[in-house]
């Protein structure tokens, strides 16, 4: 690329490298012309009128990119489900949802086309649920032209490592939802638990399979889990009894169950006594009391990744440390906020 002072007549189809301004009295003021505008005929008697007779232009060699180009294939390269980019401006092309779903980011990948020359690329945190038309990303080039073989090296690290950003849509499942507590089964207070639950669940388009409630004994428990299993359910949501008082025996009923226990205890506040089951490929979770009272728990961080069709493992929820503190803000802005953000 070349920078050179040439008559405005003589500079149709070179790269003007900033932007012009025009100001009317009275009227317009503002860029008439932006930075990374390639000159067109139609332009030069607006150019003249603006008092520009000369100017500085781009040359591009044979192998330059424009921005704009650039950012065009930088962002199609990484785009992926549930994804669409925009149109460029000043080379800067955004990805946005277009559907709802879990957010999932390519870190190892984002951060070796970050370490490319001249190239940028920005994006939400991995995991983060998001909603159709939201802002997932945005990448662009600094020159005004970059060499072919830096966005060549761009496509090809999205080819090799899969799309950089997509959207992975919730899929709908039947939740059963056993409350558990000799207060609510003898009916003596009335269950408030199952409710949260349940609008929970509704939100990622799943239904509710049943509520049934337990005392505090193990046994009973785990056989509420299993007859839920057994009845189809996709999900098991056991509330309640997860501290380690002596009667709270959740743990010990989940564990009856079959269930195979792959976290108890998590270092997210609040959340910290959750526990997280597997009978079979049926996730079944145990939830302490803050479920019921805190509008955002750990649970919120696992529900999605689990409707998004993942399998939790021990890692995933020890990494959520990282960002595992909410901060109990008096107006909750979830998912817009640092609660767990930090994680894998």
């Amino acid at each position: 690329m070349k920078v050179q002072r040439v008559k405005v007549e003589d500079a149709v189809g070179m790269v003007i490298p900033h932007d012009m301004t025009k100001i009317e009295k009275g009227g317009f003021k503002g860029p008439c012309f932006r930075k990374g505008h390639v000159i067109q005929d139609k332009d030069v008697p607006e150019l003249l009128s603006m008092g520009k007779s000369q100017i500085f232009v781009l040359d591009f060699e044979a192998d330059d990119v424009h921005e704009d180009e650039a950012g065009v294939r930088l962002g199609s390269a990484a785009a992926g489900e549930g994804v669409t980019c925009s149109e460029p401006r000043e080379s800067r092309v955004n990805l946005y949802a277009n559907q709802r779903g879990l957010l999932k980011i390519n870190v190892p990948a984002l951060k070796e086309i970050n370490r490319l020359p001249e190239v940028i690329f920005s994006t939400l945190t991995n995991n983060t649920p998001v909603l159709e038309g939201d802002l997932l990303a945005g990448t662009k080039v600094i020159p005004l032209a970059v060499k072919e073989e830096v966005v060549q090296s761009a496509e090809e690290i999205c080819l090799k490592s899969g799309k950089i950003v997509e959207v992975v849509p919730y899929r709908p499942m039947d939740v059963g939802i056993v409350v558990t507590g000799a207060e609510v089964f003898s009916g003596r207070i009335q269950d408030k638990f199952g409710p949260v639950l349940q609008q929970k669940v509704e939100i990622y388009g799943s239904r509710l399979l049943s509520t049934d409630y337990a005392p505090d004994d193990p046994e009973v428990i785990a056989q509420k889990i299993s007859a839920m299993v057994a009845a189809g359910a996709g999900m098991v949501l056991v509330s309640g009894g997860m501290s380690v008082d002596p009667d709270d025996v959740t743990p010990q009923g989940i564990r009856l169950s079959g269930a195979v226990v792959v976290k108890y205890g998590a270092p997210v506040l609040p959340g910290a006594m959750f526990m997280l089951a597997y009978h079979g490929d049926v996730p079944v979770i145990g939830i302490p009391a803050c479920g019921m009272y805190f509008r955002i728990t750990l649970l919120d961080l696992i529900l999605p990744r689990i409707f998004a069709g993942e399998r939790i493992d021990s890692d995933d929820i020890i990494e959520m440390a990282h960002g595992g503190l909410c901060r109990s803000c008096t107006e909750c802005h979830f998912p817009r906020c640092s609660f767990g953000q930090g994680g894998r």
